[in-house]
């Protein structure tokens, strides 16, 4: 239904008081708040929103080739792009999902912008080398086996298969756990570049190879390499700004009373309220609403890397999360119901650009969608 929002929302019942988390995975000791500023600092995942990428990992392509032919990116010279190949063949040696070759690539590119360096005399962090910046005195390894690219890679991706739910974490939580660096919030700036990479090499990263990853999907794990999961399972039933509905700025995915929804990417809370009216009095959201019932019910926004904001609309109650709370990918958000303005069981989600919340900053959730490799249903 129509989820245009009331110009004050309205509270029903009181808001209740939350312990907000902070996530167990900084280890340097970042509040919710920081993560906050982080994900804004971030730049957008993909630089146009017609761009098509596919993240999925679900696929069984062709390996990557560090002796072959390089993919030109404009960013970068063929040497730094020959090394990122050996970074992301390493992973599909090891059966890492695509999101670890993205966080991977990233690191490098922060690190050494993707070169080989050897020790630098007074200019260096320590005794780092290599790619990765390893340090031979943190156990890392010896200065010969550090001075090898595929070992840098391979000892970066066993660390990070030991961190819990790494695949749900911001890059930058996910490559600080491993690194440990002084500079946490540098590896944020690397994802638009570290996630063109891998595609350019992979020929979409959805074509990964390996057992695991074939495992992973057929038991239903989703999150892309682009750090994204689908918010529900259900056909979308009613589009995008359609002609019978040009200010719907969103998408209706069908699902019944009570189907778990989950946080679409890893982010902020920034909204977490009752939206709904009736004849310009306040409207509970804990009962199933209708078409002249006005705003969106129980309804939840969070904001994302690179200033994008999601929304979930029509909860059939009060949201598990309160503002201010970290989410990761996948995290259970509430449930869904038919509270506000709709006539039945169903999430409206959109998806907004830039941190504008409004109708300018809305974007087609399906395309975004399937540019971070996490479709919605298919429409009926």
């Amino acid at each position: 239904m129509s989820t245009t929002l009331l110009t004050t929302p309205v509270a029903v019942g009181p808001i209740r008081r939350r312990v907000r988390r902070v996530v167990a995975a900084t280890l340097a000791g970042l509040t919710t708040v920081s993560l906050c500023l982080m994900g804004i600092a971030f730049a957008l995942l993909s630089e146009s929103i017609n761009d098509t990428v596919d993240f999925t990992g679900c696929g069984t392509g062709e390996l990557v080739d560090p002796t072959g032919e390089m993919p030109p990116i404009a960013e970068l010279i063929e040497d730094q792009v020959r090394i990122a190949a050996i970074i992301v063949r390493v992973g599909q040696d090891m059966n890492v999902p695509p999101r670890g070759w993205v966080i991977a690539v990233a690191t490098a590119l922060q690190e050494s912008r993707l070169q080989n360096l050897p020790h630098l005399g007074e200019a260096n962090d320590h005794d780092s080398i290599g790619v990765f910046q390893q340090r031979p005195s943190q156990g890392w390894g010896t200065p010969e086996q550090l001075a090898d690219p595929a070992y840098q890679a391979r000892k970066f991706y066993e660390k990070l298969l030991t961190i819990p739910g790494w695949e749900s974490l911001p890059l930058t939580v996910a490559a600080q756990r491993v690194q440990v660096s002084a500079f946490p919030d540098a590896y944020a700036k690397h994802e638009p570049l570290a996630t063109k990479v891998v595609d350019a090499l992979t020929g979409g990263a959805g074509r990964a190879a390996g057992a695991e990853a074939a495992l992973r999907c057929a038991a239903g794990s989703e999150i892309s390499a682009a750090g994204w999961t689908v918010p529900v399972h259900g056909p979308v039933v009613s589009g995008f700004r359609t002609p019978q509905r040009p200010s719907h700025h969103g998408v209706d995915i069908a699902v019944p009373h009570g189907t778990p929804i989950r946080a679409a990417s890893a982010g902020m809370v920034i909204v977490a309220i009752c939206n709904a009216s009736l004849y310009g009095q306040a409207y509970s959201c804990d009962v199933d609403g209708s078409p002249q019932v006005l705003g969106c019910g129980w309804y939840v926004d969070i904001m994302h890397a690179g200033r994008v904001i999601t929304r979930y609309c029509h909860l059939q109650s009060r949201p598990l999360v309160s503002v201010g709370d970290y989410v990761a990918a996948g995290d259970l958000i509430g449930y869904s119901g038919s509270s506000g303005n709709s006539s039945g069981p169903h999430l409206h989600f959109e998806v907004h650009i830039n941190g504008d919340r409004g109708p300018t900053g809305a974007v087609n959730p399906v395309t975004y969608m399937n540019q971070v490799g996490a479709p919605l249903g298919e429409a009926v």
